[in-house]
């Protein structure tokens, strides 16, 4: 179906899930394997659950811990890189297409006016959504700003702030919480449709090995109704997520795991297949080398079905459909 924008639009759905009791997902994306791996997963849940079923594809601006638009084309244009993301969306989402039951939203995620103002400044036809992030600024500036963006732009497009920032993998130490006067003060003063807050996550991270705190969530959502928005979802075992809907949380960002936790499934494919993918001579010389183990597979022929990019992003493929189903099936039940 075509894509729904416009923020009485985007409100609409948001509305329609929270009925559902359905916290709807964010999968950022820099590259078309991973864009139709997201909406192929909901496709089949979609047919599964005989109901169309709504979820954000995002895509970063010039953010500097990952810059996905200059990623999502080898030309590194950040311009044409949305432009390929938005085409890759359309064309698989229209009507009578590929995956036509789900409700696609368009998302630009940590939006910075001082890297991005190119998109920020009055360039937001193809998002449904903005993240405008001032986290890294002073709390004043922050304020004045976002509230300053949702002034301008917040009868084009769903607006969603931060009031903290989240740290990302690599930082040194980390922001305390988000207080819930902190988040209320934020949404008051702002008027941002969504707010992201501190619960504990970081971005990109390596490993799970941190703690949602979900007290943290509902006092915040106390005072401020459910306008939650989680980022840093990857950081934390999936079951910890189980209960976004009833801490408050609308929303939840999630990236990392689908890049993290797919790359040693193609490892091991290639590894598996290695004459078909380098021929039998390389394969012999790898395993002389110490870089291949005695026990892998040296005999056979290059075969065109296993050294085409074809085959290797059909391995990401159903490895990223595998997680994102885990996700779905936490947050989209009837």
């Amino acid at each position: 179906m075509p894509i729904i924008r416009g923020r009485e639009a985007v409100v609409d759905l948001y509305d329609r899930a929270r009925e559902r009791r359905w916290v709807v997902p964010t999968f950022c994306t820099e590259n078309q394997t991973t864009t139709e791996a997201i909406l192929a997963a909901c496709q089949a849940k979609a047919e599964e659950l005989k109901v169309p079923v709504p979820i954000t594809i995002a895509i970063t601006g010039q953010y500097l811990h990952r810059s996905q638009s200059t990623r999502y084309v080898r030309s590194r244009n950040a311009a044409t890189g949305r432009q390929m993301f938005f085409a890759d969306c359309e064309i698989l989402s229209r009507p009578g297409g590929d995956y036509s039951d789900v409700e696609v939203l368009t998302h630009f995620d940590h939006g910075q006016i001082q890297y991005d103002a190119d998109v920020l400044d009055g360039h937001l036809d193809g998002f449904s959504s903005v993240m405008f992030d001032q986290s890294e600024v002073p709390w004043e500036q922050n304020i004045a700003s976002t509230a300053e963006f949702v002034r301008k732009y917040r009868d084009q497009v769903f607006v969603e702030g931060a009031s903290d920032e989240v740290a990302d993998a690599e930082a040194v130490g980390h922001n305390s919480l988000t207080t819930p006067e902190r988040a209320a003060e934020f949404v008051e003063k702002t008027g941002v449709d969504m707010v992201v807050a501190n619960l504990g996550t970081e971005h990109r991270a390596s490993v799970q090995d941190l703690r949602y705190h979900p007290e943290a969530a509902r006092a915040i959502s106390a005072l401020i109704g459910p306008k939650l928005v989680l980022h840093g979802a990857s950081s934390v075992p999936p079951d910890q997520l189980d209960n976004l809907f009833d801490d408050g949380v609308c929303k939840v960002n999630i990236w990392t795991t689908l890049e993290r936790d797919t790359a040693p499934v193609l490892f091991r494919d290639n590894l598996e297949h290695a004459a078909q993918i380098i021929g039998e001579d390389l394969a012999h010389d790898l395993v002389a080398e110490g870089l291949l183990g005695s026990k892998a597979p040296t005999s056979g022929r290059p075969d065109m079905e296993y050294f085409a990019t074809t085959h290797r992003q059909e391995i990401i493929f159903k490895a990223q459909k595998a997680i994102l189903k885990g996700y779905l099936d936490r947050w989209y039940e009837l």
